[in-house]
């Protein structure tokens, strides 16, 4: 199962893309021209008051947004040298080396900060995600214990420790935390997918419900439709899941699974094997080596007789992966029948 691990980002944009006419050549013009347009009326506000750390603090985070490190560093260390009692300036400081790959600094910072304000629940949680990046359980958890102590509203603590329980494996206690996370956050996705995801393992219904919920947050969310078509294909919901699976092959052509599963459905369950040829044939398009498309289409054609065809598609898997035992297999039954003629 995939965990999503959600990155303490700083959105360092704001405005709005005002057209939507011009594709996204314009969308992107119109994002720089407001990056810009922050930049400069942040360099202003600095030229005007230059003995304001917060405003260091904020140009800090665009830089960081904009993976401009250097800037970043230099602009948080100014903060800092104004403001030293300031907690959340080494998060922020924290934040920037973890993204720059630098683990041993990250902590160093976030310790820091906790130094400066013990009961900084913000602190506190960082520290706990930044031990879970790193594999250490029994300290995510006694700061994520710390983190709770401060405040018990804290969907991400419980998000966190879900996740660390997880990846300990007791799925019992994850998904009560999981709970909590969505109980207090009615719009948290990540604890969604994590629930629907869960319950999805145990074939139960209110799967589902999880993933229209996290569905309702971000309608066009690929993780989520696909999870909600996995959910229905294995619970024999098969027209549904061609539905979603559908609508993820017209958001995204180069995702392969979405026509594969089609094609699978299709194959396995449906037996109309043109319909799964011509699907095979789609995520072969998206992804032209994806070797376990071309056995599919070949065993729907092996099953309709079209045994030239079959053969092609068989010795196309082995070419991309050799010696892929289905394709080798399937290779033998056609020439058993090549020797009955």
């Amino acid at each position: 199962m995939q965990k999503w691990l959600p990155v303490w980002l700083f959105v360092a944009f704001v405005g709005v893309i005002a057209c939507n006419r011009g594709g996204t050549e314009v969308k992107l013009k119109n994002a720089a021209d407001s990056a810009r347009l922050v930049l400069e009326n942040l360099n202003q506000e600095i030229a005007d008051d230059a003995n304001n750390p917060g405003l260091y603090h904020a140009r800090a985070k665009f830089y960081y947004d904009d993976h401009q490190f250097d800037n970043a560093l230099k602009d948080i260390n100014m903060a800092i040298s104004m403001d030293p009692k300031s907690a959340d300036l080494y998060v922020t400081l924290s934040e920037i080396y973890l993204l720059m790959g630098q683990l041993q600094s990250a902590t160093e910072a976030l310790t820091k900060a906790i130094n400066v304000d013990p009961e900084s629940k913000l602190a506190l949680l960082k520290m706990a995600k930044l031990n879970l990046i790193i594999r250490d359980y029994p300290k995510t958890f006694e700061y994520i214990k710390k983190s709770l102590s401060v405040s018990d509203v804290n969907p991400e603590g419980y998000f966190t420790r879900a996740i660390a329980f997880l990846e300990t494996g007791d799925t019992n206690k994850a998904v009560t935390d999981l709970l909590k996370a969505v109980d207090q956050n009615q719009g948290y996705f990540e604890a969604y997918i994590e629930l629907g995801e869960l319950f999805s393992i145990k074939k139960d219904a209110i799967a589902a419900d999880y993933l229209k919920n996290a569905l309702a947050i971000r309608p066009e969310s690929k993780e989520a439709l696909y999870l909600l078509g996995m959910f229905y294909q294995e619970t024999g919901q098969y027209y549904k899941a061609i539905e979603l699976y559908k609508k993820l092959q017209k958001t995204d052509t180069t995702f392969r699974n979405a026509p594969y599963n089609i094609g699978y459905i299709y194959l396995v369950y449906l037996k109309d094997f043109p319909s799964a040829v011509s699907f095979f044939s789609a995520a072969l398009k998206a992804d032209p080596g994806y070797y376990e498309a071309y056995f599919n289409r070949g065993y729907a054609n092996e099953l309709m007789r079209y045994y030239d065809k079959a053969y092609a598609d068989y010795k196309q898997a082995l070419k991309i992966e050799v010696n892929y035992p289905n394709a080798v297999e399937g290779l033998n039954r056609l020439d058993k029948l090549r020797i009955r003629k």
